[in-house]
């Protein structure tokens, strides 16, 4: 197995993690950027994991290894499920949706997580692994589209973080109400032998709507604007101090699904200083109190009493073309800077200070053509988390020029998500 060591996580990734999404754009990244605010997007996320949770102790197994409730957990209802390790930080996260009694579904890395400790003994249940797509139908105008494949009523009665069965091209498949890009939408799930009817399908009936395949280079920007931190850019998951499991999870990982690498001026110590807890990304309120799981008490007593929080942080653009220009201007540049953002799969992860004091850290750096603006995501201090506050993000590698970049602190998410409300309106 690899010997992951900090500094072997800082060398330049041999693959684009971005490539996963097909094309790195279809029309351009900002046209890409603009149509989910204005009519809809298709982005394929079937590169993602499914497990199969079933047996009679499923629901315990989740429990003990899940920072979230599952009291009154619903047939058709979903989670965003967060598995921690002893210290609370985050091993790995997705979704979860109850299928049934006994009978649970999750995306995302977890699984893996889940099946780990299925398999040390203790549970009478079986995590087993699936294929399924996932198809992103997102923006202002994606409701009509779906509601136009299949006018029943049902879709349009599903609850936020729901599914609903939904008929496409004569294949009854499942729509959660869910979007990345924090607009109004849902992802279409399924077998994968499902995928290329159902994508054909919602690429045929939304060129009314205005439709746009979602790109690898633009599809990151959506989870910037949306605030959605996302594992191995935010966060590293926390598992390289825990060598069953990390040998186990990379066995049976695909090879582009390395855990992370790293960049930016910000200079850890350790790997443990890039884990993260959902108190800093902003996921408090799905830390539960009623039941047992790793780093309960240490989630708790954060959640009291936060160090850090999740921030949008919003780039002086004077600066940033000062950036830019460099490269062509001088010999001595600053640190490249990609347009929308890195497509390497890097946690590039800079300084934020003040008065040469760090305060926390940014990443997902990124260019937001709806807004013209440069963002990022930062885990601040909470004394230094006031929206409004003026700090700075030190820009530059290890060894490159530093540039200071003036950055005004914002809510996070900068974008103000879609009201979780009927969708009757929608369709009208």
């Amino acid at each position: 197995m690899t010997n992951y060591t900090l500094e072997s996580m800082r060398r330049t990734p041999a693959g684009y993690a971005w490539s996963r999404f097909g094309e790195p754009e279809y029309t351009t990244w900002f046209d890409e950027n603009i149509a989910w605010k204005k009519t809809c997007y298709i982005g394929d996320w079937s590169f993602l994991w499914q497990h199969r949770i079933t047996g009679p102790d499923a629901l315990r197994l989740i429990s003990e290894h899940t920072v979230n409730t599952v009291k009154g957990f619903r047939i058709g209802q979903s989670k965003h499920a967060i598995h921690t390790n002893s210290d609370g930080k985050i091993i790995h996260e997705g979704v979860l949706t109850k299928f049934g009694e006994d009978d649970y579904l999750v995306h995302g890395r977890g699984g893996f997580w889940l099946r780990f400790n299925a398999e040390r003994g203790g549970y009478n249940a079986t995590v087993a692994q699936e294929n399924w797509f996932i198809l992103q139908v997102s923006g202002p105008l994606s409701i009509k589209l779906l509601h136009k494949l299949d006018p029943r009523d049902g879709l349009l009665e599903t609850g936020y973080m729901h599914v609903s069965p939904i008929r496409i091209a004569g294949h009854d498949i499942w729509a959660l109400r869910q979007g990345m890009s924090g607009e109004l939408g849902f992802e279409l799930q399924g077998p994968i032998e499902l995928k290329d009817d159902v994508y054909a399908a919602l690429w045929d009936a939304g060129q009314e709507f205005g439709i746009r395949r979602m790109g690898g280079r633009g599809a990151p920007i959506n989870h910037l604007e949306a605030g959605y931190p996302t594992i191995a850019t935010e966060y590293i998951p926390a598992i390289f101090d825990n060598p069953d499991y990390l040998e186990y999870f990379m066995s049976s990982m695909p090879k582009f699904a390395l855990p992370a690498y790293i960049a930016g001026s910000f200079g850890g110590d350790s790997i443990e200083d890039y884990y993260r807890t959902p108190v800093e990304l902003g996921w408090a309120r799905m830390i539960s109190g009623d039941h047992e799981f790793p780093g309960r008490e240490a989630l708790l007593a954060e959640k009291e009493n936060p160090r850090r929080v999740l921030r949008s942080l919003e780039w002086n653009s004077d600066d940033v073309a000062d950036i830019l220009s460099s490269f062509v201007l001088d010999e001595n540049h600053y640190t490249y800077m990609e347009l929308p953002r890195d497509q390497r799969g890097f946690m590039w992860a800079d300084r934020v200070e003040r008065d040469g004091r760090v305060l926390g850290v940014s990443t997902s750096r990124g260019f937001s053509y709806w807004f013209r603006k440069t963002l990022s995501l930062a885990t601040i201090d909470v004394d230094a988390a006031e929206p409004g506050s003026q700090l700075e993000v030190v820009w530059g590698n290890p060894g490159d020029p530093e540039k200071r970049v003036p950055v005004t602190v914002h809510p996070s998410p900068y974008k103000a998500p879609h009201a979780k409300d009927s969708l009757l309106d929608a369709v009208q």
